[in-house]
């Protein structure tokens, strides 16, 4: 079988390396994928944005299913296209990708449907926004509505933060903003909470937590994800039940009462507090990285989930895990999440042993005149499986001494929580 991955990151190497276990698996082409892909597959320079080039592309060469990395594809309505023509593509339409494409359609959904989340207010102008956060309690968080490469979040604790959230948001600095979302602060312990779908059955697709903050102990500015672990030390029986019956089922009935089912991936991002569940926002793909964190986990064949998911056959498959502990460091281009330099040797890279508990996922990274060079903010992802995280942690961190790259920095704290 021939499949093609959409996407150029860490979560999409990772996915393009388990799907490559699959006895089913003839051949991987990446669009456009990176470093790390190009060794396990054909990695195609085309521009994921025009439907019709991959479409032509596609059929030229066969390609029987399509794999959706990123939100960006989705959210603009790449499955619609691909099932419009008979082109088995796993990943939401771009109905359903709404749940993360508008945190308003979102919230509104959770309004409806008494799902547990933040207090909020919708405000489609500076003046309103700044009137109410003129009346509120601070901490408050001020969101952007549509994609914000996980950016667009702004936890706000004084009224000169909210209003430079307010007018970065309105003056354009994720894409035009014709509204803007503010939410009251929810405190307790954020979690990532994961499922897959079939349209009709969902099955957990474990759990995990990740580190936004680009500064050690969760300081500084947002980024796209800084390291994970996986599973997240809030789980229980108790709380996965309240998940699944307060937040996610009813989140999926809101859609089928819009005549939309839901086939994909679909990741909550959850705050816990005193055991109860609040949804703070959905993604509907895997999380990055903590994709990387939770697919080496997987004892089951991939591509058996994928196409029960599209042949709505999910109820006759088991998922089976390793049960074993996953924590994944980021190691980012210095200046990240700002301005910095791409096409940066990467020296020591090839001359680094893995043993079969130890792996390294490329992000931004691609080859030029031989050499691997750094192609992006996050560049690579370093990820071991172990008894401890402690020793997951320390396992990362030797590798990334080892590579040795002057132009990169990384978290030495990721999982700190769960670290004495």
């Amino acid at each position: 079988m021939k499949l093609g991955i959409i996407g150029s990151g860490g979560r999409e190497h990772a996915l393009c390396e388990a799907l490559s276990k699959s006895k089913k698996v003839d051949k991987i082409y990446c669009f456009p994928g990176n470093a790390g892909t190009s060794k396990i597959a054909e990695n195609i320079l085309i521009n994921t944005d025009d439907f019709n080039a991959l479409k032509k592309f596609i059929l030229s060469e066969n390609i029987q299913l399509i794999i959706v990395g990123p939100e960006k594809p989705l959210v603009e309505g790449i499955v619609d296209f691909f099932e419009s023509i008979n082109i088995p593509i796993f990943g939401p339409n771009k109905f359903a990708s709404q749940l993360e494409g508008s945190k308003i359609f979102t919230k509104k959904i959770c309004e409806k449907y008494k799902i547990p989340t933040a207090k909020f207010g919708i405000f489609e102008n500076v003046d309103k926004a700044k009137s109410f956060i003129g009346e509120t309690k601070f901490p408050l968080v001020v969101k952007a509505d549509g994609l914000a490469a996980g950016k667009g979040v702004y936890i706000c604790e004084n009224k000169d933060n909210a209003s430079n959230a307010i007018e970065e948001i309105f003056n354009g600095k994720f894409g035009k903003a014709k509204h803007i979302l503010i939410e009251e602060f929810l405190k307790g312990e954020e979690m990532s909470y994961f499922i897959v779908s079939d349209g009709k059955n969902i099955k957990r697709f474990q759990t995990a937590q990740d580190h936004k903050r680009v500064g050690e102990g969760d300081t500084g500015k947002n980024t796209g994800g800084m390291g994970a672990y996986s599973p997240s030390r809030l789980i229980n029986k108790e709380l996965d039940e309240k998940i699944l019956e307060k937040i996610i089922q009813p989140t999926l009935k809101a859609l089928k009462d819009m005549n939309c089912i839901y086939k994909g991936f679909l990741y909550a991002g959850l705050m816990i507090t005193n055991n109860e569940p609040y949804l703070i926002e959905y993604n509907v793909r895997m999380g990055d990285p903590e994709c990387q964190t939770i697919i080496p986990k997987l004892k089951s064949d991939l591509l058996d989930i994928i196409l029960a998911c599209i042949e709505s056959k999910l109820d006759q498959i088991q998922i089976d895990w390793h049960d074993i502990n996953s924590l994944c460091i980021v190691l980012c281009s210095k200046g990240y999440p700002d301005q910095y330099k791409k096409d940066m040797i990467i020296k020591n890279l090839t001359k680094i042993n893995l043993d079969q508990n130890q792996k390294i996922y490329h992000a931004g990274t691609k080859i030029k005149n031989e050499d691997i060079v750094s192609n992006g903010g996050r560049v690579l992802n370093f990820v071991n499986l172990s008894t401890t995280f402690k020793k997951a942690r320390e396992s990362n961190i030797k590798l990334i001494e080892e590579i040795n790259w002057p132009d990169g920095f990384y978290r030495k704290d990721i999982g700190f929580n769960v670290i004495e």
